[in-house]
């Protein structure tokens, strides 16, 4: 089945989800295999703080919201696909723990992992979290029980935020800056992990509170996870540039005293990414390229689409490279795996799942299937079926195959009438036109709500919800039926995504204030910044404005011009002859505060400071709250 659901109903008309419901669960993973629970406690040397908070005192981190899947235990609720609430339990399960001798792992204090390794004078930190509150509690459970060891470098696997946000938890720039903390990262690792915030940040921060379900109470009948970890940290984010850049495979380095080898992964589950290899240890890191779940090839939040076939082909390369050589595999999140035939075998299922996607999902689109034909229909191989690490907790066969299809043949599929369709509200409206009339559209949805046709009510409760919005019968019918869809998705993020258009349905947007990631701010380069700039330009505004810019850039002697020209800001380095507008000398953090504040103090200027405001004039702000189940 290419998306699991549960097809039993309670008395309440709620579907729900049975182990045994059909043929494709029946013949699914095992509940009597607890292999995987007596993984996640392996090593168990102190449980994790139950609360964190910041300096504010507010809390940041708080395991007690989760606190039902431990006492509910086996028994499923009928809220939750059984699938889930087993992933959710094993999420839950928090603490410091010994991976083996010298390597030790944080888990269940954040959505990611932070794992320790021990140097010969200090202590080496892979992915520091996702925020610097949660990843110094870490830090410091690790000094109470371990050792009392000062950090001697830290590492990045990749470019998510969520494995390099709580890096100030860990060090003191300073320290970073002196050379007496190296940061190791992947090539290029600067310009991915900035860029997501700067092209489309604002727009999948909002998507991202969907999938998240952050506005969404943890319980039975609401959030339980998100699959790939249990929740995310809320604290502060922040950035250090690396100071030693990985560039090849086989590459070896070594750090206060230990030998890493690492293995290259670009185009993965991130554009910069990398595992690595303790020979000391023989121990394998494989990032967030090999976890207990089927992950994203095209994420609910956004984000670019990941090459499946790429991602199974570096899987390869580490079962060639490393699986003989070692006696446990862990990652940046979920629990390892120990045992050399065991490893081999996680990670060859988990290569199995993404190349079988990739190959069934092209052999289908070259006989002509379009994507959502082939998500629906692809059947996928028992082996892989009745693996618990390859289920779709995170991603989904699904969404990944619609993925795969996208980024091969884009959005259209190749049916002419779907080629210049209307947008929502007017589909809506015309929706209510050929029904009869919004009440008939409503009592058309109503009627494939009782008779369990969810997916077609959500599509027709939704056309009435966009065709009048103020109908509380239309967007209460649609949050029930969004609800129940919810409640059968064995999939977290999906189960967040309904969840959460539910509320919004009921409550409205919930306004969340964040914090501006200022250390993330400050790492951008004069490109990226002109970009954000560019991006927020109101192009009917501007179509009838000109003006040029040049910039002198103090701090690293280049050069930039930036000039409106169509409504389009053109930017580019090295510009010839002169015959701007203004001309600025000043250093990127200056930049910075011309463009947020109009503050030009320390700047030298050359022309018509005229031109500044009226830039500023055609800039708009993102939207932070914009609804997404509602006009």
């Amino acid at each position: 089945m290419a998306h699991r659901t549960r097809t039993g109903r309670t008395a309440t008309g709620v579907p729900r989800p049975t182990a045994a419901a059909d043929d494709a669960e029946r013949a699914g993973p095992s509940f009597a295999d607890t292999a995987d629970f007596d993984a996640a406690r392996r090593g168990l040397v102190a449980s994790a703080p139950r609360t964190v908070t910041d300096a504010r005192g507010r809390t940041v981190w708080d395991l007690g919201r989760y606190d039902f899947l431990e006492e509910g235990g086996d028994t499923v609720p009928d809220t939750v696909h059984p699938h889930l609430w087993r992933q959710g339990r094993l999420t839950a399960i928090n603490g410091l723990f010994e991976v083996t001798e010298g390597v030790h792992q944080v888990r269940g204090m954040d959505l990611s992992n932070m794992t320790l390794i021990e140097g010969r004078d200090g202590v080496v930190v892979v992915d520091p979290l996702m925020t610097s509150e949660v990843a110094a509690a870490g830090l410091a459970l690790y000094r109470e029980h371990v050792a009392d060891r000062p950090v001697s470098a830290v590492v990045y696997t990749h470019t998510h935020v969520d494995h390099f946000g709580g890096v100030l938890g860990v060090v003191d720039p300073d320290d970073v800056g002196s050379g007496r903390v190296a940061i190791v990262a992947p090539e290029r690792f600067m310009e991915h992990a900035v860029s997501e915030n700067v092209h489309a940040g604002p727009a999948m921060l909002r998507r991202g509170r969907y999938f998240a379900a952050d506005a969404v109470e943890p319980g039975p009948t609401g959030r339980v996870g998100v699959g790939l970890g249990l929740d995310f940290s809320a604290g502060r984010v922040g950035l250090l540039p690396p100071t030693l850049d990985i560039t090849r495979t086989g590459q070896e380095e070594v750090l206060d005293g230990v030998r890493f080898v690492f293995h290259m992964t670009p185009g993965t589950e991130a554009p910069a990414e990398m595992n690595f290899h303790l020979p000391g240890s023989r121990a394998l890191c494989m990032a967030e390229n090999a976890c207990h779940t089927l992950h994203n090839l095209g994420t609910l939040r956004g984000a670019r689409v990941r090459d499946a076939r790429r991602w199974s082909r570096h899987l390869n390369e580490a079962i060639e490279l490393f699986a003989d050589r070692s006696d446990v595999v862990f990652s940046s999140h979920h629990w390892p795996t120990w045992g050399t035939e065991d490893i081999r075998v996680f990670l060859s299922q988990q290569r199995d799942v993404y190349a079988y996607l990739h190959d069934q999902t092209l052999r289908l689109m070259n006989r002509g299937w379009i994507g959502s034909e082939i998500a629906e229909d692809l059947p996928m191989p028992p082996g892989l079926e009745r693996a618990w690490n390859t289920r779709g907790y995170y991603g989904s066969v699904s969404h990944d195959v619609k993925a795969i299809y996208q980024r091969y043949m884009g959005w259209f599929d190749g049916n002419p009438a779907h080629l210049w369709q209307h947008p929502p509200q007017a589909q809506g409206r015309l929706y209510a036109r050929a029904m009869g009339g919004i009440d008939a559209l409503i009592e058309r949805a109503r009627a494939f709500s009782d008779e369990g046709e969810l997916r077609f009510a959500a599509e027709l409760a939704s056309h009435a919800v966009f065709a009048d919005p103020d109908r509380e019968d239309a967007r209460e019918l649609l949050a029930d039926v969004l609800t129940r869809l919810g409640y059968g998705a064995e999939c977290a993020t999906w189960r967040n995504f309904y969840l959460s258009g539910a509320g919004e349905l009921r409550d409205g947007v919930v306004p969340r204030e964040v914090p501006p990631a200022e250390s993330i701010v400050r790492a951008l380069d004069v490109t990226q910044i002109l970009d954000s700039v560019a991006i927020r330009i109101n192009g009917p505004r501007a179509w009838r404005e000109e003006l040029c810019v040049d910039l002198r850039m103090a701090d690293t002697g280049e050069r930039y011009r930036a000039m409106l020209s169509n409504g389009a800001l053109i930017h580019y380095p090295n510009p010839k002859g002169d015959g701007a507008d203004l001309t600025l000398t000043l250093t990127t953090t200056q930049l910075l505060a011309v463009l947020r504040e109009g503050n030009l103090d320390g700047v030298e200027h050359q022309g018509d400071l005229a031109v500044l405001p009226r830039l500023a004039a055609l800039v708009d702000e993102p939207e932070a709250d914009f609804p997404i189940v509602t006009p």
